[in-house]
C-alpha cells in the first residue's frame, strides 16, 4: 500500500515535479509557456480543453504531454484531469499554472518550496502579495469580493481565491475531490482544503497583463459569485441563509415595537410600517425555514455517507478473505 512520503524522505530525494497547464484556444502562447515551465518541472502536461486552434500540436512539439478533452469542458474539469494526469505519474508536487502567458514559470521553485520541505498541502501563488504587478482595479475589485465570500464561507483566509497558479501535494490530489466545471473550481478548491484539514500557505507571484481578457469580467465575476453562492448554501446553509434570516426577522420585530408605539400614541396604525412589519417577519422566518431543511439535509446526507464508508470497509476485509478461500492451492 502506498504511503505518503514523509518531509525527510522528500528533502532526500529530489521530488518529482509535474507542470500541468488547462488551457482553451492558447496557440499564441502555450510553446512558450511549455518552454518555460519544463526548465522548472520534470515533466509538463497540457490539458487542451476542447481547443479548436493549434493548442494541442504546439504543445505537443513543445514537449509536452497533452491530454484532450474532446470538447470544452470547462476549468474546472480541466484541472480534474490534471490532477487525475498528477496521480498517474505519481507526482510528488503538481503545479497548476494558465497557458495564457499570466503566469511567469520562473516562480514554480518559491511555488513548491513550502510543499518540498513539508510545510504545506496546497500552495496557492497571490497575486496580492509582494511587490509584483497587481491586475487591473477593476478586476482586483471583483476578486477582492470573490475572496472574500470563498474565505467566509470555507473557513479558510487566503488573499487570491481565485489565482490559478498552486502547487499540490500528492496528499493534496489523493484527498481533494471536485465537482464544479467552470471557473468557480478555485473556491471549491478552498472548501475541499477546508473538509479535508490540508495546510495552506501562499507565496507571491508576478504576473502579465499583456491581452484584453477573453471573457467579460463582469460576466466572468457574476458567474463564479453565483456559484460560490450554490456552494455557500450547500456547504453552510446557516450562514448563508440562517443569519440573513435572523436579521430580517430581528428587523421586523423592530419595526413592529415601532408600530405599537406609534398606535400606542396616537391611536392610529402606520400601515406602511405594519405592512413593512409582516413582510421582513415573513422573510427572515422563511430563511430561517430554509436553513433549518438544508442542514438538516446536509447532515442526513452526511450521516448517509458516513454509513456507507463503514460498511464498505467492513465488507472489504470479507471479499479479500473469500478471494483467498476459493483461489487455487
Amino acid at each position: 500500500m502506498n504511503q505518503e512520503p514523509s518531509a525527510s524522505e522528500r528533502m532526500q530525494r529530489k521530488p518529482k515535479i509535474i507542470a500541468a497547464i488547462p488551457c482553451f484556444n492558447e496557440a499564441r502562447y502555450i510553446g512558450s509557456v511549455v518552454i518555460e515551465s519544463k526548465k522548472f518541472a520534470e515533466s509538463v502536461v497540457v490539458i487542451d480543453d476542447g481547443s479548436t486552434d493549434a493548442t494541442a500540436e504546439i504543445a505537443a512539439e513543445a514537449g509536452a504531454m497533452v491530454h484532450k478533452h474532446g470538447q470544452n469542458r470547462g476549468y474546472g474539469a480541466a484541472i480534474r484531469s490534471a490532477f487525475a494526469k498528477g496521480r498517474q505519474l505519481e507526482a510528488d508536487v503538481l503545479v497548476t499554472l494558465d497557458g495564457d502567458g499570466q503566469h511567469d514559470p520562473s516562480d514554480i521553485p518559491n511555488l513548491v518550496k513550502p510543499v518540498v520541505e513539508g510545510e504545506a498541502d496546497v500552495v496557492v501563488g497571490s497575486r496580492f502579495l509582494g511587490l509584483g504587478k497587481r491586475p487591473p482595479f477593476h478586476r482586483r475589485l471583483g476578486q477582492r469580493v470573490l475572496t472574500a465570500a470563498t474565505n467566509l464561507g470555507s473557513g479558510q483566509t487566503v488573499t487570491d481565491s481565485q489565482s490559478g497558479f498552486r502547487a499540490y501535494s500528492s496528499k493534496a490530489l489523493k484527498e481533494l475531490s471536485l465537482a464544479e466545471s467552470g471557473m468557480s473550481a478555485s473556491s471549491e478548491i478552498q472548501f475541499a482544503i477546508g473538509r479535508s484539514g490540508l495546510r495552506v500557505a501562499e507565496v507571491p507571484i508576478y504576473v502579465s497583463y499583456m491581452d484584453k481578457a477573453k471573457r467579460s469580467p463582469l460576466g466572468h465575476g457574476l458567474n463564479v459569485l453565483s456559484r460560490l453562492l450554490v456552494l455557500i448554501s450547500l456547504k453552510q446553509p446557516l450562514l448563508l441563509f440562517g443569519v440573513p434570516g435572523l436579521v430580517l426577522l430581528a428587523g421586523g420585530l423592530g419595526m413592529g415595537a415601532r408600530v405599537l408605539a406609534i398606535y400606542g400614541d396616537t391611536r392610529e396604525l402606520a400601515v406602511g410600517n405594519a405592512l413593512g412589519t409582516i413582510l421582513l417577519c415573513l422573510t427572515g422566518l422563511l430563511a430561517l425555514f430554509a436553513a433549518l431543511m438544508l442542514q438538516a439535509m446536509k447532515e442526513l446526507l452526511r450521516g448517509e455517507a458516513a454509513q456507507l464508508a463503514r460498511e464498505m470497509r467492513e465488507h472489504a476485509p470479507a471479499e479479500e478473505h473469500a478471494k483467498g478461500e476459493s483461489s487455487p492451492q
